[in-house]
């Protein structure tokens, strides 16, 4: 059962404690894409520019990822420039170039409309419900936003919010949307808007799911070293999404798997710069990181 993905690739220059890279591949799209062709096949719809490389695309296509919907258009790739703190936690915008996303209107094909999982990325709420209307009712629907969309853009926001299933977003815009200090009360804010299901990201802290009967958490996995955190939080999407999809389940044992799975793919992929360590996984390396979650979180009954 196949996910569509829509949302951006890019290019980044990132600078770490670890050292700087430039010109990395990035985009949310491409590190949901890479995470979730792990576990099912993966249809992303995108916009480079002229200057994207053609080896990045070969790359995509080489994972199995279905580039079909990838535009390319005259002009410059979306480019994003940043440095992070000592510890990894706090990442600071150096420059922000748009250029091609700026205009970005997802371009759909007759095959991405039947897709069972659609997730949409932090793009416009308006784009999402355009996305979403051209959809032959996906078994599952999740989508990502940011602080911009919050502040900008937030009856847009919670119009696609009363369309989706899954809402996965980090404790910050957890709190910020639903106006709320508390995250398990912001979190019942949010749910109550109509999403099912809220993930909440937590960076070094783990994850946090919540609906309306159950809660669910895990730490993040313990590592000696980190490299650089961009697209984490994508990965982890690209994980949960990835594994829903391949088990064609979406109760409460079945997301509860699928937060893990998404945890050990954001563990996987901060360990080197960009989506390079995704691109060197093998499916036993996922599979042994997961049971070691579940060692690591196991504890018998008082």
């Amino acid at each position: 059962m196949g996910i569509l993905v829509v949302g951006s690739v890019a290019l980044d220059s990132i600078k770490t404690a670890a050292g700087s890279q430039d010109d990395v591949l990035g985009g949310s799209a491409t590190y949901f894409s890479v995470s979730a062709s792990y576990f099912a096949p993966v249809s992303v719809i995108a916009v480079v520019g002229e200057d994207f490389p053609e080896e990045h695309v070969s790359f995509l296509s080489k994972k199995g990822i279905d580039t079909s919907g990838l535009q390319r258009q005259k002009g410059n790739t979306f480019r994003w420039k940043g440095e992070y703190s000592a510890d990894m936690n706090t990442a600071t915008t150096l420059e922000t170039q748009l250029n091609v996303f700026a205009d970005f209107s997802p371009q759909m094909m007759d095959a991405h409309r039947n897709h069972e999982s659609l997730f949409l990325g932090n793009i416009d709420p308006d784009l999402q419900r355009v996305v979403l209307q051209q959809m032959n009712k996906p078994r599952v629907i999740a989508c990502d936003t940011m602080n911009y969309w919050i502040n900008h853009k937030r009856e847009a926001l919670l119009k696609t919010l009363a369309l989706i299933d899954i809402l996965v977003i980090n404790d910050a815009e957890t709190r910020q949307l639903a106006e709320e200090i508390n995250l398990l009360k912001a979190a019942r804010r949010i749910l109550s808007w109509g999403p099912k299901t809220l993930v909440v990201k937590r960076g070094e802290y783990g994850a946090l799911m919540v609906s309306p009967k159950a809660m669910f958490g895990v730490p993040a996995f313990p590592l000696e070293e980190v490299v650089d955190p961009t697209g984490a939080g994508d990965s982890f999407a690209g994980g949960f999404m990835g594994f829903l999809a391949a088990s064609g389940a979406s109760d409460d044992a079945a997301l509860r798997k699928a937060v893990v799975c998404g945890s050990v793919m954001a563990s996987f992929n901060v360990s080197e710069f960009g989506p390079r360590r995704l691109a060197d996984l093998t499916y036993p390396e996922i599979k042994a990181r997961f049971q070691e979650f579940h060692r690591l979180t196991a504890f018998e009954h008082i």
